[in-house]
């Protein structure tokens, strides 16, 4: 009684003074422990229980292994296995799915198999857990499969079967499946509970059914909170911030309270459409509601204020966390590299690895994406180090952005190394080798691996087509763009915004501003910024400036908000025509007509434009002046037009805060060689010469080439 109420301390006390204790009262203990929370005392009961010669029935070990898969404690679960085969209660059904459960739970699908396979007359729950630990480790198809045979065995299915079943289609994004169970749920008369609905909705909107979804969600008679956050969440795909808002409101006027799951899904969806305004409404009702110290809240909060460009706003929210998690931490991490802050990116993560916080796969991505902006190889490799003491150097996304930071510092051998050293190669290990190559410069090599993932019988996805892409267009590479677009076209991505844009890219490069028009044409239906940013660049690249402005109003009369990228293009654009004034104005309507932070691009297109069109001092005052730290690419900008410009104050100026950021980069000694010798001055000219040969530097040859 006292446990079911929820007084634990009192039921505990009751059982401490009883004479005697039989396996049921110990049982009644341990599940308690594990109801109420307390996984460890549960599992040191559990142990008590044992050592006092009591064989644990079904109930103990099941309410155990729960502790188990709740606490992930892999270890003691096998202990806890070990034991059921022991005491022979491995092929008991209710032991024998929990046990599955776990094993599904801790991501090892073969031994959850193994389980499956032993079970004596296997009942409905034994089934469930095994369609359910399929669905939980991303295998959709196999959890489909052990629904058809359940069909076949003549098994009654129950909600939570369907249940699993519709998490399994929602993992292959698998429409026509999705709508057979569907028809399964119609026939088999199941209770249609709240819980088998908003599954049922949530695979309709991963599954590109949207209107199907909202058709079921409007016919439900009890919607709970779940049930709309699971189509705030559909929602977020796509959709616009006044539909949100909207959806919101009638959710608000239903008398249900948003929880911590509402705000988090919110936030996150503010962030990536860039409504800073309506996030910080949504983050007064969740202060009003009293949710802004929750772990979800709080790290959805730092990932819309980093993305908005606000990174004072995500660094407060991130002081004020209590209890920060590795998930905290690694919002931080990726917010301040997303806005280039890589030194403050680095100097948290320094914080996190003294603080003995267990860093994962995703902290060591975006701290090695942080580390190759910076262009310091020394503390690369410290990451790397880091990284393989930690073990997750064996996974594919986190060995994926360790190519890509090797490939960025021009160690090519070392990134052929890791790359050739994998035994299986994912399509994410393709993608980062093709795209670091191109982001080095090194497209023929990048061609050579796109050949290679072609011959080996491997689809090329929308991120491989689209960085294979930008590198036709780094080399004007005519007849290869034309080639790729065969394959996008049978790929059927020609309405994909990414590859479109990189389309449209690469045929503006090759100087066929016609075929990147028609490119545009044929793609800007889906209604994506970044196609419309894309079209603006390429034809400010051709001067043709008129061109890049119709662009610009279209964007206006369809409604959709410019980004931070946009105003690059427009900067660019005024840039290339030495449109000053104009330049200056958009720059300053990003923040007062578009309510927009500009981001460290936009900072940089304008010292760019100003210092290409001779105002050194106004490009000095805002590189002083911008609330971010000046990264290399803003040096080199300056210090090349003084060059053009004939300033040698200002060009030893850059050249100093370059040398202090880059010291073993070439372009600073050949910038300020030049700025030298075109005023004259040979003598300092040879000094820099010189003292670049004493310190190991040496010049990237020069090179031209032409497609035959």
């Amino acid at each position: 009684m006292y446990l079911k109420c929820g007084i634990f301390s009192s039921g505990l006390k009751v059982f401490d003074e009883m004479p005697e204790r039989n396996i049921v009262s110990w049982t009644l203990v341990i599940s308690g422990a594990i109801q109420n929370g307390d996984f460890e005392m549960g599992l040191e009961v559990f142990s008590d229980m044992t050592g006092n010669g009591l064989r644990p029935n079904e109930f103990s070990l099941g309410s155990v292994t729960k502790a188990c898969t709740i606490m992930g404690t892999s270890e003691f679960g096998l202990c806890i296995h070990c034991f059921a085969l022991k005491i022979g209660m491995e092929k008991n059904p209710f032991v024998g799915s929990s046990i599955l459960n776990m094993y599904a739970k801790l991501g090892d699908i073969e031994a959850a198999e193994s389980v499956f396979q032993c079970v004596d007359n296997i009942d409905v729950g034994c089934w469930n857990a095994m369609i359910g630990g399929y669905a939980q480790c991303d295998h959709g198809f196999e959890a489909l499969k052990i629904v058809s045979l359940m069909q076949c065995e003549g098994v009654s299915m129950d909600k939570f079967t369907f249940v699993n079943a519709l998490k399994g289609c929602s993992v292959m994004g698998d429409l026509i499946s999705g709508r057979e169970i569907h028809g399964l749920i119609i026939r088999s008369k199941v209770d249609c509970s709240t819980s088998l609905m908003n599954a049922l909705v949530d695979m309709y909107f991963k599954c590109g059914g949207k209107d199907s979804a909202l058709k079921v969600f409007n016919r439900m008679y009890d919607k709970d909170v779940i049930s709309w956050n699971t189509v705030f969440a559909g929602f977020s795909q796509g959709e616009d911030a006044r539909k949100v808002a909207f959806l919101f409101h009638k959710f608000l006027l239903t008398g249900l309270k948003p929880n911590d799951v509402s705000f988090s899904i919110l936030f996150r969806h503010c962030g990536e459409l860039l409504e800073l305004d309506l996030g910080l409404q949504f983050f007064c009702l969740a202060l009003q509601f009293g949710f802004f110290h929750g772990a979800n809240v709080a790290n959805s909060l730092i990932n819309m204020f980093s993305r908005c460009g606000a990174t004072e706003m995500a660094c407060l929210v991130f002081d004020t966390v209590p209890s920060k998690n590795v998930v905290t931490w690694n919002e931080m991490i990726f917010g301040y590299s997303l806005n280039s802050c890589n030194t403050e990116a680095l100097n948290i993560f320094c914080n996190l690895w003294q603080l003995g916080v267990g860093a994962n796969e995703y902290t060591f991505s975006s701290i090695l994406e942080a580390c190759s902006k910076t262009e310091n190889l020394e503390i690369s490799r410290q990451i790397h180090g880091a990284l393989f003491k930690s073990g997750f150097l064996s996974h594919g996304y986190v060995y994926s952005s360790l190519i890509k930071a090797y490939v960025r510092f021009g160690l090519l051998n070392d990134s052929f190394e890791f790359f050739n050293g994998l035994e299986k190669l994912d399509l994410a290990s393709w993608g980062a080798m093709i795209s670091a190559l191109v982001h080095r410069g090194c497209n023929y090599l990048a061609i050579k691996i796109f050949n290679r993932l072609i011959e080996a019988g491997e689809k090329p996805d929308e991120f491989i087509l689209g960085s294979i892409l930008n590198g036709c267009a780094d080399m004007a590479a005519y007849h290869q763009t034309k080639s790729v677009h065969s394959l996008v076209i049978k790929s059927g991505l020609t309405a994909n915004a990414f590859v479109a844009s990189a389309l449209i890219d690469a045929y503006a490069k090759c100087g066929d501003i016609e075929s990147a028009s028609m490119a545009f044409d044929q793609s800007s239906r889906s209604g994506d910024v970044i196609l419309f940013n894309t079209m603006i660049m390429a034809y400010a690249h051709h001067g043709l400036v008129k061109g890049a402005m119709e662009i610009f109003d279209k964007m206006k009369l369809a409604n959709l908000q410019p980004s931070q990228a946009t105003f690059v293009s427009v900067i660019s654009a005024c840039s290339h025509l030495g449109l000053i004034d104009e330049g200056r104005n958009f720059f300053e309507s990003i923040n007062l007509d578009y309510g927009l932070e500009p981001s460290p691009d936009n900072y940089g297109c304008l010292v760019d434009m100003l210092s290409r069109n001779g105002f050194l001092e106004d490009a000095k005052h805002v590189i002083e002046v911008m609330p971010f730290s000046p990264w290399p690419a803003v040096w080199r900008s300056l210090l090349s037009a003084c060059r053009t410009h004939g300033n040698v104050e200002l060009g030893e100026w850059a050249a100093k805060n370059l040398f202090q950021m880059v010291p073993k980069n070439d372009a600073a000694y050949v910038l300020l060689s030049k700025v030298y010798s075109e005023r004259g001055s040979w003598g300092d000219a040879a000094k820099v010469r010189r003292e670049m040969i004493s310190r190991g530097v040496q010049k990237d040859l020069a090179y031209s080439w032409i497609e035959i």
